[in-house]
């Protein structure tokens, strides 16, 4: 009677435990995936293991790609949703301010990820990551697709980080050879970053 008492017990424990997980889903490209290193050293992974250490109980699924583009993401969304999400991070559309996409066709591609999420959970916290495009790509140019996901998180009610990479870009030092891609200590600050905007919603 004891040991039956001791199985219940657990099960319920357990149960409670999986209950009270959350599930993130980090949907972007190269920065996302982790360009030039490991999983583990990408930013979704620090963050989910920073909110563990702060007693959160939290799954953190990667779903970067290198060289996504919002349309690439748009079409890849579905499959990404075969389970619940508690709570995405939407990090696309620096791929296509570099290659000088039309705006609207990115805001549309976002819009349209945005409410494939919300469909399938309507509870789900949406988390949009801002981005900026080099000073080359024209002032008028930069400057709406910094708006663009203001915008957007304004539209949709959803938390914006104003920029991703805020204290990485543009430090030699916090950057792959490429100078676009974090290295490992640059990942380190964008998750302190990101860890900022997700920690209250959990």
């Amino acid at each position: 009677m004891i040991y039956t008492w001791f199985t219940i017990s657990a099960l319920l424990l357990l149960a409670t435990q999986v209950v009270a997980q959350k599930t993130i889903l980090f949907f972007g490209n190269s920065l996302t995936a982790g360009y030039g290193l490991t999983p583990d050293e990408a930013f979704p992974t620090i963050t989910g293991e920073l909110l563990k250490k702060k007693g959160k109980t939290v799954r953190v699924i990667n779903g970067g790609l290198s060289g996504e583009t919002s349309a690439g993401g748009l079409a890849r969304i579905d499959w990404m949703l075969r389970e619940k999400v508690d709570i995405f991070v939407l990090e696309l559309g620096a791929n296509d301010g570099l290659r000088g996409l039309p705006l609207e066709q990115t805001r549309s591609n976002l819009q349209g990820i945005i409410n494939k999420v919300r469909a399938k959970n309507p509870k789900v916290k949406i988390v949009i990551a801002g981005m900026m495009v080099p000073p080359n790509m024209g002032p008028d140019y930069s400057t709406k697709f910094q708006q663009l996901f203001k915008e957007l998180a304004q539209q949709n009610h959803a938390v914006l980080i104003p920029f991703l990479l805020d204290g990485v870009a543009g430090h030699a030092h916090l950057n792959l050879e490429d100078g676009i891609h974090p290295n490992k200590a640059g990942h380190q600050i964008v998750a302190q970053t990101v860890l900022k905007y997700i920690e209250p919603l959990l």
